[in-house]
């Protein structure tokens, strides 16, 4: 099992960015995370998906591979 650090941006805000620790490949990812955010890019405001949703959907999608996932609220910073 190959496992990677892989950042996922879906917004122009660094902010929102996510980290996932997974056995995932690159097409995987897309093919789950990219259709919902263009269906949320396309929508009036009515569909708004959450990094937890994107994290989730994939977790859905693959049970069976590694998947974590790290926010700026979880990462732990050591500053010396």
């Amino acid at each position: 099992m190959n496992i990677r650090l892989v950042k996922i941006s879906t917004t122009a805000y660094e902010e929102e960015d996510f980290l996932l620790v997974t056995s995932l490949k690159d097409s995987q990812i897309e093919s789950i995370v990219g259709p919902m955010v263009e269906e949320e890019r396309n929508s009036d405001g009515s569909v708004f998906h959450s990094n937890d949703d994107l994290w989730w959907s994939l977790k859905d999608a693959y049970p069976n591979d590694f998947i974590s996932v790290y926010t700026d609220e979880t990462i732990l910073k050591l500053v010396f």
